[in-house]
């Protein structure tokens, strides 16, 4: 059964109830639909008005035909890199980047690109960006711990406590927890390539001072 859940609609506006079941139409079992923005009319004099949505698993743009239908285009929360926000005095912006399998091990084979959808309602633009603006948040979050999990476990072990850790939708976190791995099997890394592994993420800011200081002592124990 298809949950929605967050967005309800119900503000009188036809266009934006036709928008909002056709975005219900495309959700999967288990999805929630969470903002909803629609393009102002001043913005749709010669097309019928674009649509865009949050939901807990993706991001939904969609382009509504003069003569019905529509095309819609979806980009996994994952894949986001980036979220902006700008808004003017009759409508808002909103802007996503993203590049293709960036969660995967094929990371951005596809290549990067990015949607924009101008002259959206303000107040629902801006209920869009902070959902959009969560998800990319929790999902480097995660990437960060996977990358800083995946060194340890190459170094042999470390503790790290990291201070935050992402929980479920919106990236609610878990301050203070420490994250405990037994000591891995020598990889296929030498030390001097973990090192440098460490040296990029430190450059790229996945891990911190401290943790890439824990990471270099326990690679230079080892030795």
């Amino acid at each position: 059964m298809t949950e929605v859940i967050g967005y309800q609609g119900g503000s009188g506006d036809r266009g934006e109830e036709t928008a909002t079941e056709q975005l219900r139409s495309l959700l999967i079992a288990g999805e929630s639909l969470i903002a909803v923005a629609l393009q102002h009319r001043l913005f749709a004099l010669t097309h019928r008005r674009i649509a865009a949505a949050a939901t807990s698993g993706r991001f939904i743009y969609l382009s509504r035909r003069l003569l019905g239908g529509y095309d819609p285009v979806d980009v996994r929360w994952q894949d986001m890199k980036e979220a902006h926000l700008k808004v003017g005095l009759f409508g808002a912006n909103v802007r996503i980047e993203f590049s293709a399998n960036l969660s995967d091990t094929a990371a951005g084979e596809r290549g990067a690109g990015e949607i924009e959808v101008t002259g959206l309602k303000i107040p629902q633009a801006q209920a869009l960006y902070r959902e959009c603006q969560a998800q990319v948040q929790a999902w480097r979050e995660k990437r960060r711990m996977r990358s800083i999990e995946e060194m340890r476990a190459q170094a042999g072990g470390v503790q790290i406590a990291t201070g935050v850790y992402p929980q479920g939708r919106g990236g609610a976190v878990d301050a203070g927890r420490t994250i405990e791995a037994q000591p891995a099997q020598s990889g296929a890394e030498d030390p001097a390539q973990r090192l440098a592994r460490a040296k990029s993420m430190l450059a790229q800011g996945l891990i911190t001072d401290a943790e890439f200081e824990a990471i270099k002592a326990k690679i230079i124990g080892a030795l």
